[in-house]
C-alpha cells in the first residue's frame, strides 16, 4: 500500500506512518546520506534537511532538471518528504539553531568526512552527553576510521575497490561500472536499517557506514571462495560461473530476454525447451558449467529462432524464469508495475515509490524536495513544533 497525495504536499498537513514519533536531522550532502533520511522520511518520520545558504546541497544542481520549473530532477525525489532550512554552521546563531534541534533529535545524519564535524564543536560524544537518545548516523567513503578514512569517497571509488568492477564486464575487456549510482542508493539503504536498529536499541551512539563496505556486503561468497581455494570469479558479461544459462539473450525480432536456470528444477525445465533434458553434460551444475559454452550457444540459438513473445510464453507454460529486458519506457507502461504503484506523481513529479509495502502501516510520499530554506521561518521560531 502507498500514500501519495498530489498537490497536498506541505508539512503543515500531517504526517503519518510508523515512524511518526522519530526526528531526524539531515546534514549529508548528494546521495547516500540523503537517501538514508529519505527512507526514513517515507515512514513517517520528520526530517529536517539542513543546507549551506550559498546554493545548498549540490544535488539540486546534479544532472537532469524538470522542464517544467528548472528544478533538479535528482533533488525532488532524494530529498521528498523532507522540510529544509538554510544554516550557515560558522555563524554562532545558526550553530545554535542546530545544536537546539539536535537536543531534541533522535537521529542525525551527516556525511562529512572525518573529524569535520569535530571541527564544528558537533562531537559526536557531545552531542549524545546532551541527547542520550541521539543516533548519529556517519556515512563516508571509507569509514572513520582505518588507513583510508580521510580519502575523498564516491560510489566510482566504490565501486572500483570492493571487487563488483573486476567482475563486471565481457571477458577479457575492461572492468565495468554500473551506469547507475548504485552504490549511493545501496548505501542509503544499509544506512536506513543501521540507523534503525541503533534507534531500537534505545542507547545513543554512532552509526559508522561507508560506501566500500555497503557494497561489499554485496558480493555473495567471493571472500569465501578465495579465502578457502584461492580462485577469482572472472568476468563472464551477463553470465554467473555457478549459473548456466544465464544472461541476455535476442530473440528472433531483435528484442531481449533475461533468463536464469538458478535451481536444478528450473534447469530441468529449461533443459527441456531446450530439448536436452536427458543430455549427460547438464544433469548437474557442475557439469553445466563445465560445458558453460556448449550450453549457452543452445540457449542463443533457440531464443534467436522465436519471437520474444514467443520466448516468453514458452518459458511461461513450462514454468521456467525468463523477462523481458524493459527500459523505463516499458517499465512505465507495465501493468504490474502500475498494480504495484512502484511509479507514483508527487505534484506532478513521477519518481519510484515506497521501498517496501507494510500492510498495516504504510509509508506515506506527500511532497517532493522542496526549495532551499523553505521551512527556515518556521523551524527557527517553533523548532520540531509544526
Amino acid at each position: 500500500m502507498t500514500s501519495a497525495h498530489p498537490g497536498s504536499g506541505h508539512p503543515g498537513s500531517g504526517r503519518r506512518g510508523p515512524l511518526v514519533d522519530l526526528r531526524v536531522v539531515d546534514l549529508a550532502t548528494v546521495l547516500a546520506g540523503p537517501n538514508c533520511a529519505r527512507y526514513l522520511a517515507d515512514f513517517g518520520a520528520d526530517v529536517i534537511k539542513v543546507e549551506r545558504p550559498d546554493g545548498g546541497d549540490s544535488l539540486r544542481n546534479l544532472g537532469w532538471r524538470d522542464p517544467r520549473d528548472g528544478d533538479g530532477m535528482w533533488w525532488k525525489m532524494v530529498n521528498r518528504n523532507k522540510r529544509t532550512i538554510a544554516l550557515d554552521l560558522k555563524v554562532p546563531d545558526d550553530l545554535g539553531v542546530l545544536r537546539s534541534l539536535l537536543d531534541e533529535a533522535d537521529v542525525l545524519v551527516e556525511n562529512f568526512r572525518p573529524g569535520t564535524l569535530e571541527r564544528l564543536g558537533l562531537a559526536p560524544d557531545d552531542l549524545i552527553a546532551r541527547n542520550p537518545r541521539l543516533v548519529v548516523t556517519r556515512v563516508t567513503g571509507f569509514g572513520q576510521t582505518g588507513p583510508y578514512r580521510n580519502r575523498p569517497g564516491f560510489a566510482t571509488i566504490a565501486e572500483s575497490m570492493s571487487g563488483l568492477a573486476a567482475i563486471s564486464g565481457e571477458p577479457g575487456g575492461q572492468p565495468l561500472l554500473p551506469p547507475i549510482a548504485l552504490t549511493d542508493e545501496l548505501t542509503g539503504l544499509v544506512a536506513a536499517f543501521a540507523t534503525m536498529v541503533a534507534v531500537h536499541s534505545g542507547v545513543g551512539q554512532v552509526v559508522d557506514v561507508s560506501l566500500i563496505e555497503s557494497l561489499f556486503q554485496f558480493m555473495s561468497p567471493l571472500v569465501t571462495l578465495h579465502g578457502l581455494t584461492g580462485e577469482l570469479q572472472q568476468r563472464l558479461g551477463a553470465g554467473l560461473p555457478y549459473t548456466v544459462p544465464r544472461g541476455t539473450y535476442q530473440c528472433g525480432d531483435g528484442l531481449w530476454v533475461g533468463l536464469s536456470a538458478s535451481s536444478d528444477s528450473v534447469a530441468a525445465r529449461l533443459l527441456g525447451l531446450l530439448g536436452v533434458a536427458d543430455d549427460p553434460r547438464f544433469t548437474t551444475f557442475v557439469l553445466r558449467m563445465q560445458h558453460r559454452d556448449e550450453l549457452e550457444a543452445l540457449m542463443r540459438d533457440w531464443c534467436a529462432a522465436r519471437t520474444q513473445a514467443e520466448v516468453l510464453a514458452a518459458f511461461e507454460a513450462a514454468e521456467a524464469a525468463v523477462g523481458p529486458v524493459m527500459d523505463i519506457a516499458d517499465i512505465a507502461a507495465d501493468p504490474h508495475y502500475q498494480a504495484r504503484e512502484a511509479i507514483v506523481h508527487l505534484d506532478g513529479t513521477p519518481m519510484q515509490g515506497l521501498v517496501a509495502k507494510l500492510s498495516a502501516t504504510p509509508g506515506e510520499l506527500r511532497w517532493h524536495g522542496r526549495p532551499p530554506n523553505a521551512d527556515g521561518a518556521t523551524i527557527r521560531e517553533k523548532g520540531w513544533n509544526q
